[in-house]
């Protein structure tokens, strides 16, 4: 199933989540203030939308962005597994 598809159910169908919101949903070791200095210093491959030019405006992120994320993890985490398995199965990982 797609990602995005989860995401819009998951949000009801919500275009843009707030920041709060993501960071308790999936980044709960961090708070909205941590992950947007993550996320402006490049740390976080996430881009935030501000709803309008100012710096106190409602910050979010779009849910394709989330869902493009959420795969780009999930491509790294089976990488690393079969990486890992490849190891294992070579006797390189003992």
């Amino acid at each position: 199933m797609k990602t995005l598809f989860l995401l819009m159910a998951q949000y009801d169908g919500q275009a843009i989540i707030p920041l709060d919101r993501v960071c308790q949903d999936y980044f709960s070791h961090l708070s909205p203030e941590m992950f947007q200095r993550k996320a402006l210093s490049g740390a976080l491959k996430i881009p935030i939308v501000r709803i309008e030019p100012s710096q106190k405006s409602a910050k979010g992120i779009h849910l394709e962005d989330l869902a493009a994320y959420l795969d780009i993890q999930r491509a790294e985490a089976i990488r690393e597994r079969d990486q890992l398995i490849g190891d294992l199965r070579a006797g390189r990982g003992r």
